[in-house]
C-alpha cells in the first residue's frame, strides 16, 4: 500500500493493517513514548488541529486506557480499551473502540519493538473484525494521520536524547 524510508504500511491478509515504522532511537526509549501520558500528548495527534485532551493509560496488562481529541473547531473524539498484554520495551497488546464508531466491532492492536543497531523498528498490527472494518479504516485516511503522529514522534525521541 505504502512505502517510505521509514514507514510501510500492508494489508496481510483480509482483516489486518500492518504499519512498520522504523525510529532513530533506542526501544526503551520509543517504549517511554508509546506510554507516558505526557509524552503521547505531544505526538498522539494526527492531522494538525487536534489536541489530546485526555490521556489515561498504565502499561500493565489487565488495564483500562482512554484517549481524547478535540479539534480547533470542538469536535470530540474519543476511544479507549484495555492492554491485554504489556511486556516492558517489547510488546503490547490492546483492544480499540471508539466512542463514536466509524468502523464496525473492536480492533486488536499489537505492537512490537525491535532494536537493531540504536534504531527500534515498531511494527503494529491491527486486527479487525470483519474485512468490512479494515477496509473503512484504510480508505478513511487514518493511515495519514498515523505517519503525521510518527513524523511528530520522530522530533520527540530526538529531543529526548535519541540519536
Amino acid at each position: 500500500m505504502l512505502n517510505s524510508d521509514t514507514m510501510t504500511i500492508t494489508t496481510p491478509n483480509d482483516r489486518e493493517i500492518e504499519i512498520t515504522r522504523v525510529f532513530d532511537a533506542p526501544r526503551t526509549l520509543v517504549f517511554k513514548a508509546l506510554t507516558t501520558p505526557e509524552l503521547l500528548k505531544t505526538w498522539l495527534l494526527g492531522p494538525p488541529g487536534w489536541t489530546m485532551t485526555v490521556c489515561e493509560i498504565a502499561p500493565k496488562a489487565g488495564s483500562a486506557y482512554r484517549f481524547e481529541w478535540r479539534k480547533d473547531d470542538g469536535t470530540v473524539m474519543g476511544m479507549g480499551g484495555v492492554l491485554r498484554e504489556v511486556i516492558q520495551d517489547e510488546r503490547m497488546v490492546s483492544t480499540e473502540r471508539f466512542d463514536t464508531s466509524w468502523y464496525p466491532g473492536e480492533a486488536v492492536i499489537t505492537q512490537s519493538l525491535v532494536e537493531k543497531n540504536g534504531r527500534t523498528t515498531l511494527t503494529m498490527t491491527m486486527r479487525y473484525e470483519s474485512r468490512e472494518a479494515r477496509d473503512m479504516v484504510v480508505q478513511s485516511g487514518a493511515t495519514a494521520g498515523m505517519g503525521m503522529g510518527y513524523d511528530r514522534l520522530d522530533e520527540l525521541l530526538l529531543s529526548l536524547g535519541a540519536a
